[in-house]
């Protein structure tokens, strides 16, 4: 049973413990007059203590919505630092540096499949492009080199360990991490994982850097590649060798990847801490936090995008969070739903999130006003991509965990919104985590255990 309720039932507990007292009290009416009143007192006890931790925990859920400024740390463009080329139009989680997810192409539904690749087990985050191939990995350590014409494999791999992340194509170089072994038990303590260097033509291995359990999407910014672990430890490695630059000591694990702007590395830690460190020596810049509840916070899961002169980041208690780039300050919040696992997108001043309750929402990225929410089919638990003034996103299907809030059960689908107004536009029959990415000839979407090769029919 979780802490809230915990709280909750003690309160309702303590409410009809004291309500049984005062009918007993009555009841005993006439006969021994102090029994009758420590039974009494205890009632009052018994009903006030319900009462108080009542009231506790209605003010801990409610909604503690900050607006923000127009103004105030804030920039109306959004500036994606990175130098793309055909060669690598998609090459890591989010596109860009920055994490935006979005896509500067022109493909709109509806769809023609061109090829279908079947894994044999989910495939939880979405893949990157580069040199002509698509490069993801399944949950349970399988990794795919697909040709992006054709889905003709080109090479694959066998690995032991689990792979909740998608790797970081550069310099015809595949980084790839791995959390614990298999069978992927949930957070093992102590567990090992590592992070690869495959040559991206052949696969063959040029390093392993081992670690704590990965489970972030590596980040190459020139030299360094970043990536947290679960044991709270921070590492920039040198891309080229695999040895360690710096390292820098979270206040506990981290789950949340790491996203880049203007000399500093953003991620968030599972004790629900934002985190920004200078990119070159691992200095701390700033730290900043999410709401406490119930005299606890919950965990960043989500990666930050880094866009407008801002970190959004959601949080697991359902709260999307705005905070200064350069300062850390809290320059907005949002509750969007009961749980935040997915990143948001960021494109023409607005913010796209998605939650486990089945809302799919956009905030206005200067104030966090909302513009408009979309009453999902289903949860949702992964990245929207933006193209094409469309926004996608994809339901996660059946929660199988038990839960202290409201989530949504729902079909593997995966839907495109007018990004302007929130109305359906289409919907493609598989997807659970992130639904697409693309480079200049083709769609690449991602179901639940296969991947697909799209082009627009028109």
């Amino acid at each position: 049973m979780s802490f809230e309720h915990a709280v909750e039932s003690a309160a309702v507990f303590f409410l009809v413990v004291g309500a049984v007292s005062v009918v007993l009290w009555a009841l005993l009416r006439g006969r021994v007059s102090r029994v009758r009143v420590l039974l009494l007192v205890f009632a009052l006890l018994a009903l006030a203590g319900g009462a108080g931790l009542g009231a506790w925990a209605w003010h801990e859920t409610q909604s503690r919505d900050v607006r923000g400024s127009p103004t105030v740390e804030y920039s109306p463009k959004l500036r994606v630092r990175h130098s793309f080329t055909r060669e690598e139009p998609w090459p890591t989680y989010g596109r860009d540096l920055q994490r935006t997810h979005f896509a500067p192409f022109r493909h709109r539904p509806p769809f023609r499949q061109l090829w279908r690749v079947d894994t044999p087990d989910a495939i939880e985050f979405p893949p990157a492009l580069a040199y002509g191939r698509v490069y993801f990995s399944s949950f349970r350590g399988h990794f795919y080199a697909l040709e992006a014409a054709t889905g003709r494999v080109a090479w694959t791999k066998q690995v032991g360990h689990c792979s909740p992340a998608s790797p970081m194509l550069a310099h015809h170089v595949v980084y790839q991490s791995y959390s614990l072994p298999l069978p992927c038990a949930r957070h093992t303590p102590g567990a090992r994982g590592f992070v690869v260097a495959w040559d991206a033509v052949t696969g063959r291995e040029l390093w392993r850097h081992g670690a704590a359990a990965v489970e972030t999407s590596p980040l190459l910014v020139g030299k360094l590649l970043y990536f947290g672990s679960w044991d709270g430890t921070f590492y920039a490695l040198n891309a080229r060798t695999g040895k360690v630059q710096w390292t820098f000591e979270a206040s506990a694990g981290i789950t949340s990847s790491p996203a880049y702007d203007s000399g500093t590395v953003f991620a968030g830690s599972d004790d629900g801490h934002v985190f920004a460190l200078d990119a070159l020596t691992g200095k701390l810049r700033w730290q900043a936090a999410s709401f406490s509840r119930f005299g606890r916070r919950e965990y960043f899961y989500a990666t930050p995008t880094v866009a407008y002169g801002r970190v959004y980041i959601g949080n697991a208690d359902g709260t999307l969070y705005a905070f200064g780039a350069r300062t850390g300050q809290l320059r907005w919040a949002r509750r969007a739903g009961t749980y935040i696992y997915t990143a948001a997108a960021a494109w023409q001043q607005t913010i796209y999130v998605g939650t486990w309750d089945g809302y799919f929402s956009a905030f206005d990225a200067a104030t966090g006003d909302l513009r408009w929410k979309h009453d999902s089919p289903g949860g949702i638990s992964g990245a929207p991509t933006v193209m094409a003034g469309l926004v996608y996103y994809s339901t996660f299907g059946k929660f199988t965990n038990t839960h202290q809030r409201r989530v949504e059960d729902g079909a593997y689908r995966t839907y495109a919104l007018d990004a302007r107004t929130g109305k359906p536009v289409w919907q493609f029959p598989d997807g659970q985590y992130s639904p697409i990415v693309a480079d200049e000839d083709r769609v690449y979407l991602v179901g639940s255990e296969s991947v697909y090769g799209l082009v627009s029919r028109k």
